[in-house]
């Protein structure tokens, strides 16, 4: 087998994303004095063995379930088009998610050694993002597909994935955090609105129900301005908590970024959203890493 097409079904060019937000719950952690080089790294190994579970579960369900189709606006996907069979696939998900229970055992192992209720608490909420990764669409009835995928991603991508990473640095937890976790969660539901929309016709045509086909595209625009200004607005009201320098405020650069993604979502045809789903992963990791060189002590 290729292994530019196996790179390709990786969607390597959404782990910013993911990273994004390892990145916000480290930088929180650094603030506080408790960065840890190990648990850093398996931090971003646990997370992009997750990223990448999803995308390829991902693949194999909507083509399963029709949504992955040749009238579909999108990049042409992996069993969609026959370069990766569904066994091949069904493969490949048992094989990462074997990699993220390795990884993610051993982040917790580091962060609390035995300390059970730590651990078994962790273990949960990792067990829980294996079966969300893979449930989005695949299974009889996947959750992708009656429109909870949003608050999925904002659970995993902003509460769990910032605070959860946090807290196994620090063994701590601050209420003032939740801000900016609720903008990295808020950023990464832009990202998944962005491919709603450009597979709005696509979705509703194979019965799966994302936001966009619910509420039509022109509230899935203003849908798309709510989270990106309300995001934005999050992480501005925790530095205003504790405001001590204008560099604090080094993240701001990234508005006319944020600007120009929601104006071409609402300009663009569906055809030509594609590359703004990346422009929006890119800019979440730029404005996580303004935040935290911003906010280091």
């Amino acid at each position: 087998m290729n292994m530019k097409v196996w790179i390709s079904a990786f969607r390597l060019r959404t782990l910013p994303l993911s990273l994004a937000c390892i990145g916000m719950g480290t930088f929180l952690a650094a603030a506080q004095n408790r960065f840890n080089g190990t648990l850093f790294l398996l931090c971003c190994s646990t997370t992009v063995f997750l990223q990448v579970l999803s995308n390829l579960a991902n693949d194999y369900g909507d083509s399963v379930h029709g949504a992955d189709h040749a009238a579909r606006k999108g990049p042409l996907r992996a069993v969609q088009s026959g370069t990766i069979s569904p066994n091949q696939m069904r493969t490949a998900i048992l094989v990462f998610v074997g990699l993220c229970l390795i990884s993610g055992i051993s982040l917790l192992y580091f962060s609390f050694g035995w300390h059970f209720r730590s651990f078994l608490f962790f273990m949960v909420l990792g067990l829980l993002s294996i079966v969300a990764a893979v449930a989005y669409t695949v299974g009889k009835k996947p959750y992708g597909y009656v429109g909870l995928g949003d608050i999925a991603v904002f659970i995993f991508f902003g509460l769990v994935g910032v605070i959860g990473s946090q807290y196994l640095f620090t063994q701590s937890f601050l209420w003032p955090q939740l801000l900016p976790a609720f903008s990295c969660g808020l950023f990464s539901m832009a990202v998944l609105n962005i491919n709603n929309i450009r597979d709005i016709e696509s979705d509703r045509s194979a019965g799966k129900y994302s936001i966009p086909v619910r509420i039509g595209r022109k509230n899935a625009i203003r849908y798309h301005w709510f989270l990106l200004i309300t995001g934005f607005v999050c992480t501005l009201l925790f530095v205003l908590l504790d405001f001590q320098s204008l560099r604090q405020l080094l993240f701001l650069l990234t508005a006319p970024l944020l600007f120009i993604n929601g104006q071409k979502v609402a300009a663009l045809p569906s055809e030509k959203l594609d590359p703004m789903l990346k422009q929006m992963a890119l800019s979440t990791l730029l404005f996580v890493i303004l935040f935290g060189l911003g906010n280091m002590q």
